[in-house]
């Protein structure tokens, strides 16, 4: 029997229907799912008559695996959305250790860099969409996800319908991108692939969006046509996008809002990468009473 085939259990579907309560994303359901497939799997029986000690050894043999603090973060956080709210034995989870996960600083492209990029998209179309993830400060999944009518031409701005943690917001949109943007739906109509009210950024199929896949694939190709040699993706753009519009002296909270980010605290990552902003500076040591220099 396939896969794709296999009844669901209930334990599964209640779950699934737990999920879909709280409109997690399809990404986040896929990895709740996974974990606490690969927790009955070292369980050896059904994970609803798991133990708390259950649950400890499992979090004691994924550390002797070598598994990162990332996926320990997420195996975690998994389990726990299973034993407390679909089971509402929440008590369990006394035997999982909360993992921290340090915080790695995000590579930055420079303004420079950043051009060569986008001057190496392999065509109009991921130029385009490339120009939105840096102009705009989108994600990847927010860029194929754009509509026609997201363009507002009017009000110079962007929409970004239903973006991570489900919310609505507004960006800007710039002369230079509302240029790129015509350019790329001239191009697209006359081939036949601009829909009405149809996707910004089509697929093969014009009735499909773009795969982010198909966007970051295009992304390392132009990172490798512009011989840039940093760990470069779709995320970087926005990264970038944040940090250079800091150095230029924007309020974080603006910048804040125009990333949609939840918390202060995850803009402000970037108040550590922006090098211009750092450079600006003055050291204390400049403020020192200057020494008579000793003899050579």
């Amino acid at each position: 029997m396939s896969i794709e085939h296999r009844p669901i259990s209930p334990l599964r579907q209640r779950m699934i229907e737990d999920m879909r309560l709280r409109k997690l994303a399809e990404k986040t359901q896929s990895g709740y799912l996974r974990w606490v497939r690969e927790f009955t799997r070292f369980l050896g029986r059904a994970p609803d008559t798991a133990t708390a000690e259950d649950l400890r050894r499992y979090q004691l043999y994924l550390g002797e695996q070598g598994t990162s603090r990332i996926s320990l973060h997420a195996a975690v956080t998994a389990l726990r959305f299973f034993f407390e709210i679909t089971l509402g034995r929440g008590e369990l989870m006394a035997g999982m250790s909360h993992v921290r996960v340090s915080r790695t600083l995000p590579v930055v492209l420079s303004p420079e860099e950043v051009e060569r990029l986008l001057d190496a998209s392999p065509g109009l179309k991921y130029k385009a969409a490339l120009s939105v993830a840096y102009g705009a400060g989108l994600r990847a999944s927010e860029v194929v996800g754009l509509r026609v009518d997201d363009i507002d031409s009017e009000r110079m701005v962007i929409r970004v319908d239903q973006g991570k943690g489900r919310k609505d917001r507004y960006v800007m949109l710039s002369e230079t991108l509302l240029g790129r943007l015509r350019a790329w739906w001239r191009e697209a109509k006359a081939r036949g692939q601009m829909l009405p009210h149809g996707w910004l950024f089509p697929g093969q199929d014009p009735v499909n969006a773009l795969s982010t896949r198909q966007l970051n694939r295009a992304c390392h190709a132009a990172a490798a046509a512009a011989g840039i040699g940093k760990r470069v993706s779709m995320h970087t753009l926005r990264h970038s996008f944040a940090t250079h519009l800091l150095e230029h002296q924007e309020d974080i909270r603006v910048i804040q809002v125009l990333l949609g980010h939840k918390r202060l605290d995850t803009t402000a990552l970037y108040t550590q990468v922006a090098t211009r902003t750092l450079a600006a500076v003055t050291s204390p040591l400049e403020h020192l009473s200057p020494k008579a220099t000793p003899p050579a």
